[in-house]
């Protein structure tokens, strides 16, 4: 049997730069599709030497770039997106175009290509603000998009799901917030950048640290995808899971105090907030019943990893190459 080809769209990112690592880890050959808009070329130095990794640099709104990517590729991971509120409201037409119109495009291309599995990294900002904050969201309760970036990715679902046959596994991955040390580093999310601020800021701001989240370490939510990629298309094909585990569901105060057990003399300022548009606890018993997947990492680890990293003073934690 031949060897998979997978090819991963944002491979150059936070996480696809571990992906692509877990796959070629797993004996695949990686085929990876990156514009490189936030640079990335340190993160995939490493796969270079690997025999079976490939480049193509381009962005995958562009036709030619895509069908290029896609020659003779068996299976495909979608990580390319704008990722983020921030970035997706500060260029709106730019997200839809990416996240919503680049999506249908790839998986019309990825059919008339011949792929067979189809891989989307979607998010669990998807279910927005709960009514019931003690309940735990399963895949299958209503969405409620808050902002234009999980607005983009339930209409990318949509179009993931209705394309699902028997001959094109594809499915959705709601990953939780991610966290924890990549090539391509990023201080933009909230359990690394509450590190960051508690070593070096003046004092740590926490807005709303009442309201929930789950959280999953990137390698775990590598792993989870490596191994869709390589379960049965009829256990996978036309689904949706959350990516994450239960017991990883956190509030910001929460975090707050697995950072003072370890930075006791940093400085935390609460600032009131009412409302937060997004506030969920999720489910991940699909994910363990389905498939037997349990993240293995924890918060409390992550941290510890941030925290050794920033120590380490290898990185200048404010850049802005370490933002989206």
């Amino acid at each position: 049997m031949a060897t998979q080809r997978v090819l991963v769209t944002g491979g150059g990112g936070y996480l696809g730069s571990i992906v692509v690592h877990e796959l070629l880890s797993r004996g695949k050959r990686v085929r990876v599709l990156d514009a490189l808009i936030h640079g990335g070329v340190p993160s995939l130095l490493l796969a270079w030497t690997e025999d079976g990794f490939e480049f193509v640099r381009g962005d995958v709104r562009d036709a030619g770039a895509r069908r290029a990517a896609l020659t003779d590729v068996e299976a495909v991971v979608h990580l390319a997106s704008i990722v983020g509120d921030p970035a997706c409201a500060r260029d709106p037409d730019l997200a839809r175009e990416v996240n919503v119109e680049a999506t249908r495009a790839l998986i019309r291309d990825s059919v008339d290509a011949g792929v067979t599995r189809f891989v989307f990294a979607s998010t669990c900002s998807n279910y927005g603000k709960m009514n019931d904050s003690d309940a735990y969201a399963t895949e299958e309760w209503d969405l409620n998009p808050v902002s234009l970036y999980a607005e983009t990715k339930v209409e990318a679902e949509a179009e993931v799901l209705a394309a699902a046959s028997p001959t094109f596994a594809s499915c959705c991955l709601r990953l939780a917030t991610v966290y924890g040390v990549s090539p391509r580093m990023r201080f933009d999310l909230t359990v690394n950048e509450f590190v960051r601020d508690a070593m070096l800021a003046d004092e740590l701001l926490v807005y709303g640290e009442q309201f929930w989240r789950p959280y999953v370490h990137l390698r775990d939510a590598a792993r989870v995808i490596a191994e869709v990629l390589d379960a049965p298309g009829s256990s996978v094909g036309g689904e949706v899971f959350n990516v994450g585990n239960t017991d990883e569901n956190y509030r910001k105060s929460d975090l707050v105090e697995l950072l003072r057990e370890r930075l006791p003399d940093a400085t935390v300022r609460f600032v009131e907030r009412d409302e937060d548009p997004r506030d969920y606890r999720v489910s991940f018993a699909k994910l363990q019943g389905r498939l037997g997947l349990v993240p293995e990492r924890t918060v409390s680890q992550g941290i510890d990893e941030v925290i050794s990293l920033v120590r380490s003073d290898m990185i200048d934690a404010f850049s802005p190459l370490y933002r989206n």
